[in-house]
């Protein structure tokens, strides 16, 4: 379904555009596509007086503070550059954005995303990042479950792997919410803050 409607009180939540994640090689777009796709949804909340929220993971470089249990392809930090979890430069240092840290896959476990939307009375979030299958996908689920309307910016997200990426796209995001370009987005956004 393609996205119709941006609440009011939207929220975009921009998952893992950090250094090192944004770096990696990602399919269908590169990480430099997505960031300036995530740059112009920010920048089109900041224009509407809406919550943006930049979303990024670390970790301990010991891996300490892994998730315990057992994995078959177990994904404990290597050998990190210092600033592997910063904000990408083109994202960062906006005052009024809200940052939450996560050290899991999504973003509301273990964090306080729903309290400061909540506070904000959000009631939808636009969500947008890295990596489609992965962080994006785990952050739409528990939106979902959380109770918010959820629509996703599919040409601002990427994955490591094109059939993880198009099955999330094709057969998990329909069932949690909308789906829709930045560009789409952005005109819903205009409209519904112009009326």
């Amino acid at each position: 379904m393609t996205v119709t409607a941006v609440d009011p009180s939207s929220a975009l939540v921009i998952i893992d555009l950090q250094n090192a994640i944004v770096g990696a090689p990602l399919v269908p777009y590169t990480g430099p596509q997505v960031v300036a796709r995530a740059v112009e949804l920010a920048r089109a909340f900041h224009e509407h007086s809406a919550p943006v929220v930049l979303v990024r993971l670390t970790a301990r470089a010991d891996g300490s503070d892994a998730v315990p249990g057992r994995n078959e392809i177990p994904t404990r930090p290597g050998s990190l550059p210092e600033d592997w979890d910063v904000i990408v430069d083109d994202l960062a240092g906006h005052p009024d954005d809200i940052t939450v840290t996560k050290r899991t896959w999504g973003a509301f476990h273990g964090t306080d995303l729903d309290l400061q939307l909540r506070r904000r009375g959000v009631t939808q979030i636009v969500l947008a990042g890295l990596t489609t299958s992965i962080g994006v996908e785990s952050t739409a689920r528990a939106a979902y479950e959380h109770g918010y309307h959820v629509t996703l910016a599919t040409d601002a997200m990427a994955d490591l792997d094109l059939e993880a990426h198009r099955n999330s796209i094709q057969r998990i995001f329909p069932l949690l919410g909308q789906t829709g370009s930045t560009t789409e987005i952005v005109d819903l956004l205009t409209e519904t803050r112009a009326s």
